[in-house]
């Protein structure tokens, strides 16, 4: 299992550990750099799987008229579009990096949808919502990118109501042996070479796939749940573990 660094003075940032400070700076880089090609990135690199990830997903949020959602880290906006198709009450579309909401933001206006949502950059790790105001948080392919994921923590347990709950989709640790070498052979030698085909940047798209080897196993991160103080945390595997959706309430 991987241990969170705590108040450590690095980070990793992938395989390479940078000054803590730093790495935010460098994360948001990476996403400016891929924004524009985002979203091709994403059938490409998952072969279309994400979308049935991201529908899997929002069948557990199950959207309601009268439950607000916080999407966090929410980029271009596939979750916040999706819980607002599905009936879902107020959302917030969120990230930190502002190229990635320009493109959530445009591609909101272009579906019809910007008068049901509101665009806000936040950083994930000092949210500025009161306290008990969300019923639904989601988090889609971004903790692994936070700095400090023991404080986003914090913050989306003070940010929800009781009876709230918060739901996390990110890659995870292939539970299937004879998967692992092809996983390992896609994301390390296709991969950065499709990104620099679709997106001219092979760098971020190493970076990518380091980060998922870098993130906390799916028992690990249900630890740091449940120490910021979420209860019945679970979690589900999909596609052998590629990647895993946790949840956890605020009771």
């Amino acid at each position: 299992m991987k241990k969170e660094a705590g108040a450590a003075e690095t980070a990793d940032f992938g395989f390479r550990n940078v000054p803590r400070a730093e790495k935010k700076g460098m994360v948001r880089g990476v996403f400016e750099s891929v924004a524009g090609k985002y979203d091709i990135m994403n059938d490409v690199m998952s072969l279309g799987v994400h979308r049935m990830w991201k529908d899997v997903f929002l069948n557990m949020l199950a959207p309601r008229p009268e439950l607000k959602l916080l999407d966090l880290a929410g980029g271009t906006g596939d979750i916040t579009f999706g819980w607002l198709r599905r009936g879902g009450g107020p959302a917030i579309l969120s990230d930190i990096n502002a190229a990635m909401l320009e493109v959530g933001r445009e591609r909101a206006l272009g579906n019809g949808l910007i008068d049901q949502l509101s665009v806000c950059g936040v950083d994930a790790e000092a949210l500025p919502f009161p306290d008990a105001s969300m019923d639904r948080i989601s988090m889609a392919f971004g903790l692994r990118n936070c700095t400090d994921k023991d404080a986003v923590l914090r913050e989306v347990r003070r940010v929800l109501k009781p009876g709230g709950r918060f739901f996390c989709l990110e890659f995870s640790q292939v539970t299937v042996p004879a998967l692992a070498p092809l996983y390992d052979a896609w994301s390390f030698k296709v991969l950065p070479r499709m990104g620099q085909m679709i997106a001219g940047d092979a760098e971020s798209y190493q970076y990518l796939a380091e980060s998922i080897r870098m993130f906390p196993d799916q028992e690990t991160l249900a630890d740091m749940m449940r120490r910021a103080g979420l209860e019945n945390v679970q979690w589900r595997n999909l596609s052998g573990g590629i990647v895993a959706i946790h949840s956890g309430w605020r009771l």
